[in-house]
C-alpha cells in the first residue's frame, strides 16, 4: 500500500478584483481589518492543466458572483491588511489552524454532513499597495491532517472498473443532484446512484465499502486533488474503521467520467483525530511565499492616473473627513470665466479636489509675459502671435490629467460701456447663457471689474452658485455670491455706481495686472476651497458651516499684513447686477436692454433708482451747506 498524496491548488485571481479590493479598501474598509466573505470557485479537471482554483471579479459581492458550468462554489475569507509590516507578520498558523478548527467542529456537530461546502473553506491574505497598484496576496486552503497518512491499495480509471451503463447513471444522478461537491455513491451491479452525505446507509452498504465521490480539479492519475483531504477527514470520523472507496469524479463536455479515478483507501483503525493543518499555497518558484501582481503596466495610464487623484482625496476619509461628500464634489461641473493667472490656478486646484468637468472661457493670447505666472502655458505657446488662452488651457489640463471632461472657449463677455454690433451682442449672450446653464458653478476670473457683470446677472436668473476673485496689488477678495433666500449679496451690492468701461485711457501700469506674483494663487485657491465647503454643506449658496469648517460669505486678505477679515454683506435691493430689477429688466426685454446697457451703463443706475438716490443725497448735502452758511451770518 502507498501514502495517498494530493494534488494543491493552483490561484488564479480576476484581474479586475483587484479593483473590486481598492473599491472597497477606499470607500468601505478603510482602517478596518475585518474579515470579508469571499466567494470563489474551481472546475472539474481537465487534462494537462493544473487544479485552477478561481477568484472571480465579483468576489467581495457573493450575489453577483456567476459561475460557470462544471465549477463548484467555495465560500473563504479576505484578511486585508493595513502595512506590508502587517501582511509578513501575520501568523499565518494561527489564521488556518483557527480555520481547520471550524472545520473540525463541522464535522463533529454534523453541520458539514447536511453542508458539504463547510469542508471546502479558503483564506486569502493580502496588502494592497494602492499607491503603485501593486497587491500581495497568499491563499491558503486548511485541510485537516490525520495523526497517520491515509493509505491506498488501487487506483483505477472508473471506465475500466465500471460499465458505461453504471456510468451514464452515475453523471445523471450527480447532475440531478445539482453537482454537489461531496456525494456518496449507492451502487449496485450495473447502477450507480449519487446521494447526499446526508442520506442514510442502505442495508447493502451496512457491510459493503463505502464509496465516496467528490468533484475532483486534480488531472493527475495518481493523486487526487485537494477537496479530497477534508472528505477523507469527515469519512474517518463519521464512519470509522470501515472500507472505502474514493471516486475522483472528473467530468468534462463530451468525455464523461475519461478522467475519472476510483481509490480503494485505507482508514487507520481508531477514531479520527487531528493533529494539525496545512494548507498555505506555494507561489510561482514552489516557495512557501506570497504572490505579487502589479497591474501598473496592466491597466490604462489614464485610469491609473484618475484613481491616484482619488486615491489622495479618499484617504481624507479613513481618519480625518469619514463624511466627506466627495462624489458631490467631483461631479460639479465649474465654468471658468477668465484662463489668465487666477484661472489657471483655479483649474489646478479643482483638478486637485478631483473635479472632471472644467470649461475656460476667454478671449485672449498667450502673451510672452504668461507662462512664468499662469502655469498651464509655456513658451512655445506665446510663439507667433500666441494661441487661444482658453483652447490651449483645456488642452493642458488633458495633458495633466487624460480624464479631464475640459474645452476652452474663445469668446467675448459682453459688458456696460462696451458697444458691440446687435448680431454679437445677441451671439455671445446666448452662448454665455448656454454655459451658465450646463454647469453648476460660475468662477469670475477676469481681469476687468465690468467683465463680470453680465455673468453674475445670468447666474442669480438661473441659480447657479458663483465664485469671485478679484486682486489688487497687495490685497484680494474672494467671495460667494448670494441666493434669494439667503439674502447675501453679489460682487456690486455695495457699489452705488454702476460699472463703466475701465479698460480705456489706461497707462501701461493699468493695462497690465500689477500685483505681488503670489498673490493670485493665494486667492485662487481661497476660492476653490470656499467652493468645496459650500459644495460639502449640501446646499450650495446656504450654510455657514459645514464639515470642512465654517463657509464665510467673503475674504478679504491683505498680503502686507498677512491678514484675512471674513466678511458678510447683505444684498442690494439697487444692486446693478441682482437686483430684481435688473433682472426682470433682461428677462423682460433681453436684447434692447443689453443694446443699452454696453452703450451706456448708466442705464442701470436709472433702473435700479442709484439716480434718483444720487440725486437726494445731492440735494442734501447742498441744504446741510446752505444751512452752514446761515448759521455763520447769524453768528
Amino acid at each position: 500500500m502507498a501514502t495517498l498524496q494530493f494534488t494543491p491548488f493552483q490561484s488564479a485571481v480576476d484581474a479586475s478584483f483587484w479593483l473590486q479590493l481598492v473599491d472597497k479598501k477606499l470607500n468601505v474598509l478603510r482602517l478596518s481589518q475585518d474579515a470579508q466573505p469571499l466567494t470563489a470557485y474551481y472546475a472539474l479537471a481537465r487534462a494537462a492543466l493544473p487544479s485552477l482554483f478561481t477568484l472571480p471579479d465579483q468576489a467581495l459581492d457573493a450575489a453577483s458572483v456567476t459561475k460557470p458550468p462544471f465549477t463548484f462554489v467555495c465560500h473563504g475569507q479576505l484578511h486585508n491588511t493595513n502595512t506590508m509590516e502587517e501582511f509578513t507578520q501575520m501568523n499565518k498558523a494561527h489564521l488556518t489552524q483557527t480555520i481547520a478548527d471550524q472545520i473540525w467542529q463541522a464535522i463533529i456537530d454534523k453541520r458539514a454532513t447536511h453542508d458539504p461546502t463547510l469542508l471546502t473553506p479558503f483564506c486569502l491574505l493580502t496588502f494592497a499597495d494602492l499607491k503603485k497598484s501593486r497587491f500581495y496576496y497568499w491563499f491558503a486552503f486548511p485541510a485537516l491532517v490525520p495523526s497517520k497518512p491515509w493509505l491506498f491499495d488501487t487506483n483505477a480509471s472508473l471506465d475500466n472498473v465500471w460499465s458505461s451503463t453504471k456510468i451514464e447513471s452515475l453523471v445523471a444522478s450527480f447532475d440531478n443532484l445539482g453537482q454537489p461537491v461531496y456525494f456518496r455513491i449507492d451502487s449496485s451491479d450495473d447502477v450507480a446512484k449519487a446521494v447526499p452525505l446526508s442520506a442514510p446507509l442502505t442495508e447493502k452498504e451496512e457491510t459493503t465499502p463505502l464509496v465516496f465521490g467528490f468533484a475532483d480539479p486534480s488531472s493527475s492519475a495518481d493523486h487526487p486533488g485537494w477537496p479530497a483531504r477534508n472528505l477523507l477527514a469527515w469519512v474517518h470520523f463519521t464512519y470509522p474503521n470501515r472500507p472505502v472507496q474514493v471516486l475522483a469524479y472528473r467530468e468534462r463536455p463530451g468525455q464523461p467520467l475519461g478522467l475519472s479515478r476510483l481509490f480503494s483507501v485505507s482508514l487507520p483503525s481508531g477514531s479520527y483525530q487531528p493533529v494539525k493543518c496545512v494548507g498555505w499555497e506555494r507561489n510561482e518558484h514552489r516557495a512557501l511565499a506570497p504572490r505579487m501582481v502589479d497591474l501598473a503596466h496592466m491597466l490604462d495610464p489614464a485610469l491609473l492616473a484618475s484613481n491616484a487623484v482619488d486615491l489622495n482625496l479618499k484617504l481624507m476619509r479613513w481618519r480625518l473627513m469619514p463624511d466627506l461628500d466627495l462624489e458631490t464634489i467631483k461631479a460639479t461641473k465649474c465654468l471658468l470665466l477668465g484662463a489668465g493667472t487666477l484661472g489657471c490656478y483655479v483649474a489646478r486646484s479643482l483638478m486637485g479636489w478631483g473635479v472632471r468637468h472644467i470649461t475656460f472661457v476667454d478671449n485672449g493670447k498667450v502673451s510672452m509675459s504668461n507662462p512664468v505666472r499662469q502655469p498651464l502655458y509655456r513658451f512655445e505657446d506665446a510663439l507667433q502671435g500666441g494661441q487661444d488662452k482658453a483652447a490651449t488651457a483645456a488642452q493642458r489640463l488633458l495633458d495633466i490629467q487624460p480624464t479631464m471632461i475640459t474645452k476652452g472657449i474663445s469668446m467675448t463677455i459682453p459688458m456696460p460701456g462696451h458697444p458691440q454690433s446687435e448680431a454679437s451682442l445677441t451671439a455671445d449672450t446666448e452662448q454665455l447663457q448656454n454655459l451658465i446653464k450646463e454647469h453648476d458653478v460660475v468662477y469670475l476670473l477676469t481681469d476687468s471689474r465690468e467683465s463680470r457683470w453680465l455673468p453674475t446677472l445670468l447666474a442669480r436668473i438661473h441659480d447657479k452658485l458663483v465664485m469671485n476673485a478679484a486682486l489688487g496689488f497687495d490685497s484680494y477678495v474672494v467671495m460667494r455670491h448670494g441666493t434669494p433666500t439667503n439674502g447675501l449679496g453679489c460682487y456690486y451690492c455695495h457699489d452705488i455706481v454702476a460699472p463703466t468701461d475701465s479698460l480705456k485711457d489706461r497707462t501701461l501700469d493699468q493695462q497690465c495686472t500689477v500685483t505681488r506674483p503670489g498673490l493670485s494663487a493665494i486667492a485662487a485657491a481661497l476660492a476653490v476651497e470656499l467652493m468645496v465647503m459650500d459644495a460639502d454643506a449640501g446646499s450650495p449658496g446656504q450654510p455657514a458651516t459645514c464639515l470642512l469648517g465654517i463657509v464665510p460669505h467673503q475674504i478679504r486678505g491683505f498680503l502686507g499684513q498677512f491678514n484675512n477679515m471674513m466678511i458678510v454683506g447683505q444684498s442690494y435691493e439697487k444692486c446693478t447686477a441682482c437686483s430684481k430689477k435688473v433682472m426682470d429688466a433682461f428677462i423682460d426685454d433681453p436684447w434692447p436692454f443689453l443694446k443699452k446697457v454696453t452703450e451706456d451703463s448708466m442705464v442701470l443706475e436709472q433702473i435700479t433708482g442709484l439716480d434718483e438716490m444720487k440725486k437726494q443725497s445731492e440735494a442734501l448735502l447742498e441744504e446741510d451747506w446752505a444751512l452752514g452758511e446761515d448759521d455763520d451770518i447769524s453768528l
